[in-house]
């Protein structure tokens, strides 16, 4: 580990905390998004989840120019996709400018989750890419606290109706620091290699600290020799084994109901009884516990594993949302439900949020990884658009229905991890394909 090489997992997972921050911001804006503009149930669903379609698009669309010109460089536009969109947030004069902006942020976030884990996976060691790569996932959820707290700072200044426009306007400042901390990192070795500038690719090398380049770059080439022609396409027939593993793991990751908490955390503890104040108090906690066992689960995923960890998290997340579903269906035990969230959230961080990206950016050869993360965050972000759509409307039926759902999908989620899933920690990814069998 040389200055070179953390520099560039550090900037490559502060493209997390932008998406973190882009996806929770939304929480603290419901109530003033709501009053506005008169929005119903229905309509809300649809202005939050308006940047999840712009994130489906995202995810669907980032793998292929991230696989022409490199993560890296996508990863600038990526940067001043969010500026714009924050911009058009803080100062959009109509619900339609408003939805566009968050359509354009979405675009930027979907992006970024094809891309950061791929640039991250791709200047890893082997041994510790697991926490390397986590370091995205990391700075997801210090994005999503500083969201909460950036949303409980503002609504302390009394703004009126100023106040979610300018809870929308904070992630300019981050979005700016992030495009030109992007200009003082390299590309990366593996990309470059693929593309055949290899006399780049060893000075790369060189810069991120591998004690023998040439070895290493002689391996980067000869399995891109094997890949040539017949496995140039994201086909079923040729990856099978791990589109099916990105597939699961991402819808699983949405079926827990966690982006859907995260966006209307506000609402659940409304529906609760709890005040404006108090509620945003309260999902700072939650964002300080996310943050916490995030932390703690990459200490340990190169050691424990992937799998472990996303057995150990099945279990807690199952209990904590099969009792949300009780308090919310009997309205009794609301003293309870903080403690729940906080179990679900640390249970979640502890888990899918701390080995989804990971996995993804592993299970699929360079050739075809940008496009591999794209078909696994794509399915990712189309289950979230699908999930928060409905949520306020199934809720607004019945407020512990959406956690019954939930619980029993986490329950189904833990014999199909145990079943189905291999064990990916300290392979090379060279080697990966040999691993997993596909």
């Amino acid at each position: 580990m040389n200055t070179t090489l953390i520099r560039g997992i550090l900037v490559g997972g502060l493209a997390g905390l932008l998406f973190g921050f882009d996806t929770a911001v939304i929480a603290g804006t419901t109530q003033g998004l709501t009053q506005a503009f008169n929005l119903d149930p229905a309509a809300l669903g649809w202005t939050v989840s308006s940047a999840l379609w712009g994130t489906l698009a995202g995810a669907l669309l980032a793998g292929r120019p991230g696989d022409a010109f490199g993560a890296r460089s996508c990863l600038r536009v990526i940067a001043l996709m969010y500026i714009v969109s924050g911009i058009g947030c803080l100062l959009a004069p109509n619900l339609g400018v408003l939805i566009a902006s968050r359509v354009l942020g979405g675009i930027a976030i979907g992006a970024s989750s094809v891309l950061a884990p791929t640039y991250l996976a791709e200047i890893a060691p082997a041994k510790n890419r697991g926490a390397l790569v986590g370091v995205f996932q990391l700075n997801i959820v210090f994005g999503i606290l500083v969201a909460y707290l950036s949303n409980y700072l503002v609504g302390t200044f009394d703004l009126g109706d100023m106040e979610w426009r300018v809870k929308f306007g904070v992630t300019v400042v981050p979005s700016l620091v992030l495009w030109a901390l992007l200009y003082t990192i390299p590309n990366s070795p593996r990309w470059l290699a693929t593309k055949g500038k290899v006399d780049d690719a060893r000075t790369v090398l060189s810069q991120i600290g591998v004690a023998n380049p040439d070895a290493e770059l002689g391996q980067y080439v000869a399995k891109h020799s094997q890949h040539l022609g017949q496995k140039a396409k994201l086909s079923w027939k040729v990856y099978a084994k791990p589109m099916l593993l990105a597939i699961s793991i991402a819808t699983f990751n949405q079926l827990s109901g966690i982006n859907a908490i995260l966006y209307y955390l506000n609402d659940i503890f409304a529906a609760a009884g709890f005040e404006k104040v108090s509620a945003d108090l309260q999902s700072v906690i939650i964002g300080s516990t996310n943050l916490l066992f995030t932390f703690l689960a990459l200490t340990i995923i190169d050691r424990v594993g992937r799998k472990t960890l996303l057995l150990i998290g099945s279990v807690g997340l199952t209990i904590s949302l099969a009792a949300t579903a009780y308090i919310q269906l009997t309205g009794t035990h609301q003293s309870y439900l903080l403690w729940m969230l906080i179990l679900f959230i640390a249970s979640f961080a502890f888990s899918q949020g701390a080995v989804i990206w990971v996995y993804i950016s592993e299970i699929f050869p360079t050739e075809v990884r940008s496009r591999g993360q794209g078909l696994g965050s794509s399915t990712h972000w189309f289950v979230d658009a699908v999930i928060a759509t409905a949520f306020p409307l199934v809720a607004a039926y019945s407020s512990g229905l959406p956690f019954v759902f939930f619980a029993a999908a986490m329950l189904v989620q833990f014999f199909v991890v145990w079943k189905f899933f291999p064990e990916t920690k300290g392979v090379a990814l060279e080697d990966m394909e040999k691993s997993i069998g596909h």
